[in-house]
């Protein structure tokens, strides 16, 4: 199955002059989504995973099932106040302006491996600040999994140290 063909481009959002990658068709379509778990699994078959982190939101979807098919515990990073525990943040620099995700404190365990999930790396600042997290708690991370790349922003250069697996490459918008 051609997982290009259902990834639906919007055009001009979220504002103009950009082509937004809406996913919520792939995971939409049975066949499509059992296709993306079977291919992001295979990349990382070869690691013992000890958990899946998820970013937030679309990340949830693929991250969820990931664990799923493991049998391991899936670990959601989330935007600032919706975390209901102790936690730590992490600050990144946007484009225009800084962002922070959260992950709980007890989430993950020194030594532990993990694979870090999300739906698309465009610049790789969400990605790289959820590293952070995993690190700073002492984990080690397996590597990134995503659905979609969006080769032309370079988001790979910002991960350079990591092992990085996207299944569908665009080389502009």
């Amino acid at each position: 199955m051609d997982l290009v063909s259902c990834i639906r481009n919007v055009p001009d959002f979220p504002k103009k002059g950009i082509g937004f990658k809406d996913i919520t068709t792939l995971v939409g379509n049975g066949p499509a989504l059992q296709q993306s778990i079977r291919l992001l699994k295979q990349k990382y078959n070869d690691q013992k995973i000890d958990a899946v982190i998820g970013i937030e939101s679309r990340g949830f979807i693929f991250a969820a099932v990931l664990a799923h098919e493991w049998g391991i515990g899936m670990i959601p990073v989330r935007k600032p106040g919706k975390l209901p525990y102790k936690k730590i943040s992490e600050t990144y620099e946007l484009e225009y302006g800084t962002d922070t995700l959260e992950m709980h404190e007890d989430a993950v365990s020194a030594g532990q491996k993990v694979l870090i999930v999300d739906d698309l790396l465009a610049t790789g600042g969400t990605a790289k600040a959820t590293a952070h997290l995993v690190e700073r708690l002492g984990a080690k991370v397996a590597g990134f999994g995503f659905v979609v790349e969006l080769d032309f922003l370079r988001g790979r250069d910002n991960l350079s140290t990591y092992r990085v697996e996207s299944l569908v490459h665009y080389d502009s918008e």
